[in-house]
């Protein structure tokens, strides 16, 4: 079990709010945050990595995070695009968690979310 009112958590959730028609649902106990259906971050709590998130990779850059010691396969979910990243570390880099958690937004949202997202960030439609 997460704590959904944990700060760590709060901050995720700002993030994830912060992108066009994001829903959270409790699923296994943990906050998801979806773009309407599709999850693109669980909160997740393992023994290793107690507080930690689950993001979906662009495949593109899968394998430099795969090598980001920071990242790591997360149990359960498919290896090739999916990684665990631990929120409490000492060396979190919310700015990098931001970018990855809009990244792993875009791998599930659809053509109309998209597009509200790139009228956010004109810079990231170019590209």
């Amino acid at each position: 079990m997460v704590d959904p009112e944990h700060p760590l958590v709060e901050r995720v959730r700002r993030i994830c709010f912060a992108l066009p028609e994001v829903v959270e649902v409790e699923a296994w106990g943990r906050p998801t945050f979806r773009a309407a259906k599709p999850i693109f971050v669980h909160v997740a709590a393992i023994a290793d990595n107690p507080l930690s998130i689950i993001v979906k990779t662009d495949p593109q850059e899968h394998l430099a995070l795969v090598q980001d010691g920071r990242f790591y396969g997360a149990p359960y979910y498919d290896r090739n695009r999916w990684l665990g990243v631990d929120l409490d570390a000492p060396d979190t880099d919310w700015n990098l968690l931001a970018e990855v958690i809009e990244t792993s937004y875009r791998q599930v949202a659809n053509r109309r979310q998209l597009a509200a997202l790139d009228a956010l960030r004109p810079d990231h439609a170019d590209a």
